[in-house]
């Protein structure tokens, strides 16, 4: 059983476009993609529309039908109402190239600028080996087809386009929280990468994204909101800062913050040479601060507590 149906479809460029208006044949059973090829056949040959599978594993089909992003390949038309018009334009967020081609290029920056999975230098490969349980906890993110229809809906850069150096959007967080959950990975600082890095702190969990997934992956609750609560343990945990403060009691640990304010103290021997070594740091705080407000001439309040990073990383 067949019918015609009106199609409304942005045409145009990176200079500028608008929706022009189609009566299409539309066939039982057939997707929005179906209606687009047949368009292409038809009345509109220069239409310009990315698709590969058809099946929607591939991604490449996103845009957005009647306001919302969805997979052209896997929208039915047998969802809208009869009469209804089918108002179809490209995703919102990203540049046009034409009609319904965007400009994801954005997505790809942000992959290449995100840390790869980093094994352990002492295990071959082929010997790696992982529990059930921890191959599970990863597995939902990695069906992902990054189709970006989940960068596409977030309003940090949808509607800020001033946000986009910054944010690098729920496609790579949930990549931030695989590699974090992975027990081969042996990078440490996921949590503070993803928070000073890729903006973590940008997202309000509206749960847009996770609204609009093809393959139902729940980015924000299993994802994104593990991945801040991470953040404020490490950060702001009250239990972490107390053992902090009764482990510098002790040794001084040598971290990347604590190191470059260990080399700013009065050098040693070694330090002189050229070595750059902390052998002979001290440990207990009196001498050493005693020591640095005699070479700068400024004292410090016993009051206020030198403020110290208790991280590797930190946080900016």
């Amino acid at each position: 059983m067949s019918a015609k149906r009106q199609f409304r479809i942005w045409r145009g460029d990176e200079t500028g476009g608008d929706l022009q208006d189609y009566m299409v044949e539309v066939n039982e059973g057939e997707v929005v993609l179906d209606v687009i090829h047949r368009l292409q056949a038809t009345d509109a040959p220069d239409l310009a529309c990315r698709w590969n599978c058809k099946a929607g594993k591939c991604g490449s089909c996103s845009m957005e039908i009647n306001g919302k992003p969805r997979l052209s390949c896997m929208t039915r038309m047998s969802t809208f109402g009869d009469d209804e018009t089918v108002t179809v334009t490209p995703l919102r967020t990203f540049p046009v190239i034409r009609d319904l081609v965007t400009d994801v290029s954005f997505n790809y920056e942000k992959a290449r600028e995100t840390p790869a999975f980093a094994p352990p230098p002492d295990v071959a490969p082929g010997d790696y080996r992982m529990q059930q349980v921890d191959v599970e906890r990863s597995q939902e993110f990695r069906k992902c087809i990054e189709c970006f229809l989940c960068q596409n809906v977030c309003h940090v850069i949808r509607d800020h386009e001033e946000n986009k150096q910054a944010f690098s959007g729920p496609r790579y967080f949930i990549r931030a929280a695989e590699l974090d959950m992975h027990p081969l990975d042996t990078r440490t600082d996921r949590k503070e990468y993803a928070q000073a890095e890729q903006g973590l702190g940008f997202c309000n969990i509206t749960k847009c994204c996770t609204e609009v997934c093809p393959e139902h992956i729940k980015i924000t609750d299993n994802g994104i909101i593990p991945m801040k609560e991470r953040v404020v343990d490490r950060r702001y945990d009250p239990l972490v800062w107390l053992g902090s403060k009764i482990f510098r009691r002790g040794e001084t640990p040598q971290t990347s913050v604590t190191t470059a304010r260990q080399g700013s103290a009065t050098p040693s021997s070694a330090t002189r040479s050229g070595i750059h070594s902390h052998a002979g740091a001290p440990t207990t705080r009196g001498p050493r601060r005693r020591r640095r407000a005699a070479s700068t001439g400024i004292g410090r309040c016993p009051t206020r507590p030198r403020r110290r990073s208790t991280t590797g990383a930190g946080f900016r």
